[in-house]
Parts: structure tokens; C-alpha cells; sequence
């Protein structure tokens, strides 16, 4: 038996990177996942991949920064597993600039994809997990098993980076939010965390080319290599492993706290 047998998780931003990395870890563990891009493509490539190794799926290309489009989401995630017992928030994308050059519709993109989908997501599931969990505190005195939700921050809430006043305000965001709803939630045993990454190897963070707009330099790279003690760059593995640990029963006494995977990363943490 696996230790997310008869669980449903939503996993945002699950089309590619850590999401996906998330997705497919849930699935090998048990649950029945809901993955959610904003991109269907990719989001699509991540049902198969879990299908193929006979695990259950569902895709919803719905952009969650809208509310309705997350209660879309929700309401799929009922229709086709009957129930919601975790969220993984883990959209985001970054769009750097120098605070003197930083403008409201730059600080409003990274707001939007890092905070607000995950602010939204979490409202549209709370009539599948907190009213559900108060009816059964009613009929039996107690919840029958916590429920999880999971934020993806990121390292850079805790360390600060230069060109990074929008991704570190909506990071950080999620970091304060983790502590007061681990609270509000806490009674009807939903337990609330979130996880802090370092460098990670996505397509954030690759090598920056001529003509993309995402990915960094290459010396850019190799400074922060530099300051991992374990002495690698991180793995979107990485990251799905604690995801899959904070979700799991193994964290039901675990709750309003950030766990850093940085790989030892210091300069601040």
C-alpha cells in the first residue's frame, strides 16, 4: 500500500519543471492528480507520463489567476475523483528587472502568477477540504484523516536577490500566508507548509540564449554552484521529494512552517 492510496491532490503548474516533478511523485505514491498548467501542451505530456506508468490523472488548463477559472479547476477535480485532500501550489515565473526600472505591470505579472493563482486555487478548494472536514468533526468529533496544502516559495523570500523585488514580495507572500492559514486551518486538521528552493535546474534557471526571455547567465550559475555545500545544483526531484513528504502522513504534525531545499545554499538563509 502506498502512502497516498485514496488521496486526490491539484498540482499547479504541473506542465513542466518541479510541478511536473511533483505530479509524477504523487502519482508513484498513490494519489489521483489533477495537473494544471496554464500551457495544455506540456500539462497533457505530464497526464501521459503518469498514465504510462499506471497511475491516475486528469489535466485542467485553467489559468487560476482568475477566481473562476480556479473553481473550474476545483469543481473538475470533483467531477472526476469525487473529492480534493491536497493542493500543491507551485505555479510562478519570474519577470526580473532592477527596482529603479521595475513598473506596475511588472510587479503585477510576478503578484499574479506566484501569489494570486495560489491564493485562488486554495479559496476554490475550501468546500472540498475545510466544510468537508467540519461535517465530519460534526458527525464523528474528529476529521477522518489531515488534509495538506503546500505552497512552493522560494529561497530567495529568505535571502533577498537583486532584480527579484516582485518574485521575492510574492515569495515572501506565501511564506506569511503559510503561518496564518496553518492556524485557520489547523482545527479542522489541514495542515499548511511551504517549501523554500534553491537553484534548481528548470527553465527558469537555465543558461540564459540569445532571444529567450527566461534562463540566467552561465557565470551566474556557477556563483551560486559555489555556494551550495552539497556542491550541485538542485533537481526538480528534489523539491517533489519534500513536497511528497508534506503531504503525505508522515507531516500530520507538521504545520505553519517553511523547509528551505537549497542543498546546504548559504549567504543569508
Amino acid at each position: 500500500m502506498s502512502r497516498l492510496d485514496d488521496r486526490v491532490a491539484i498540482v499547479t503548474g504541473s506542465g513542466r519543471g518541479i510541478g511536473r516533478a511533483t505530479a509524477l511523485r504523487l502519482a508513484r505514491d498513490g494519489a489521483a492528480v489533477v495537473v494544471n498548467d496554464l500551457d495544455p501542451e506540456p500539462a497533457a505530456e505530464t497526464v501521459a507520463l503518469i498514465l504510462a506508468e499506471g497511475g491516475r490523472a486528469i489535466m485542467v488548463a485553467a489559468n487560476t489567476v482568475a477566481l473562476d477559472q480556479a473553481h473550474v479547476l476545483a469543481a473538475a477535480a470533483i467531477e472526476a475523483f469525487g473529492k480534493i485532500d491536497i493542493v500543491v501550489n507551485n505555479a510562478g515565473t519570474t519577470r526580473d528587472r532592477m527596482f529603479h526600472a521595475m513598473t506596475d505591470a511588472d510587479f503585477d505579472f510576478a503578484m499574479d502568477a506566484n501569489f494570486r493563482t495560489a491564493h485562488h486555487t486554495t479559496l476554490a478548494a475550501m468546500p472540498y477540504m475545510r466544510e468537508v472536514a467540519k461535517a465530519e468533526i460534526a458527525a464523528t468529533g474528529r476529521p477522518a484523516y489531515h488534509r495538506k496544502i503546500v505552497f512552493t516559495s522560494s529561497v530567495v523570500a529568505l535571502t533577498g536577490n537583486p532584480g527579484q523585488f516582485n518574485y521575492a514580495a510574492a515569495k515572501g507572500a506565501l511564506i506569511a500566508v503559510t503561518k496564518t492559514l496553518a492556524r485557520e486551518l489547523g482545527p479542522f486538521a489541514i495542515n499548511v507548509n511551504a517549501v523554500a528552493p534553491g537553484f534548481i535546474e528548470t527553465r527558469l534557471t537555465a543558461a540564459k540564449s540569445a532571444g529567450n526571455a527566461l534562463g540566467i547567465p552561465e557565470e551566474t550559475r556557477d556563483f551560486v554552484r559555489s555556494l551550495v555545500s552539497l556542491g550541485r545544483l538542485g533537481e526538480p526531484e528534489d523539491v517533489a521529494a519534500v513536497h511528497a513528504f508534506l503531504v503525505s502522513s508522515d507531516s500530520d504534525y507538521v504545520s505553519g512552517v517553511t523547509i528551505p531545499v537549497t542543498g546546504g545554499q548559504i549567504g543569508g538563509m
